[in-house]
């Protein structure tokens, strides 16, 4: 693919992670696989540390809501208070982490339960954060120049930080000037991009939003933000219209800027 100039007024780079930085077989063939096969000895290790109960008080919350909205949900809502049956509880926690998962859900709640159990495991080396080799010398040529880079992904900003923290590449986490998750809204929604203009103090049509998922690139477009659409193996294929639509890349060398900050 050719070279996609970066608009010249662009102050800031947003990046997604999943299929954009990191290969989307690291998610779902480590990431994911880690939590369903110890996500419960991790609660009965955990379950009454405050951590925790502050995890599990959130996946109530989300639960209480998707009742509302009359969303399938596999189980009861959980009370952290029952120590009667801890079992019977952790079960019910387990089974609504599955469910979400499952479903490819983007929930604040499983989020931050997986990040918490993601840092143990980075932590003690079982898992290195994966970064396509055309990343980091990318972003240290943006920085450089004198773009700011975030970094926005539905996963929690503390498993965005594990991730970069304990990759491969070491820990780059000084390449980044932010982080951004679903707290700040969901990645499909145009208002999650004005609101992250404004906390970074950068007008929308100063960002460029690189990502692989048209629907997120669709909304940071309606919020005025230059999107870019990335193509890594394992994403999902884009239609005629969608690649005539977004300028596209498949490295992030391929991204130029010529502009004065």
């Amino acid at each position: 693919m050719a070279t996609v100039s970066v608009p010249a007024g662009t102050r800031a780079l947003l990046l997604d992670i999943e299929g954009t930085t990191t290969p989307i077989t690291f998610v779902k063939d480590i990431l994911f696989p880690y939590i369903r096969e110890h996500l419960e000895d991790y609660l009965s290790c955990h379950w009454e540390e405050d951590e925790c109960k502050q995890d599990v008080h959130l996946l109530k919350k989300q639960i209480e809501e998707d009742m509302k909205q009359n969303r399938s949900c596999p189980v009861h809502a959980v009370d952290q208070t029952v120590h009667t049956d801890e079992e019977k509880a952790i079960r019910e926690v387990v089974d609504n982490v599955l469910w979400q998962m499952a479903a490819d859900r983007k929930s604040t709640a499983l989020k931050q339960l997986q990040g918490h159990m993601w840092r143990s495991a980075y932590a003690s080396g079982r898992i290195k954060g994966e970064i396509y080799q055309d990343v980091i010398p990318a972003i240290k040529r943006w920085k450089e120049q004198g773009l700011k880079v975030y970094i926005y992904s539905s996963g929690s900003v503390e498993a965005q930080k594990l991730l970069f923290g304990y990759s491969v590449e070491g820990d780059v986490l000084d390449l980044f000037d932010g982080h951004f998750d679903t707290t700040i809204g969901a990645k499909v929604e145009r208002k999650s991009y004005e609101r992250i203009a404004e906390r970074i103090v950068c007008r929308p049509e100063e960002i460029t939003f690189l990502t692989d998922v048209t629907r997120e690139a669709k909304a940071a477009e309606e919020a005025g933000v230059n999107a870019v659409l990335v193509v890594r193996p394992g994403n999902m294929e884009l239609t005629d219209d969608e690649r005539a639509h977004y300028d596209l890349i498949t490295s992030f060398s391929q991204l130029e800027w010529k502009g004065c900050v």
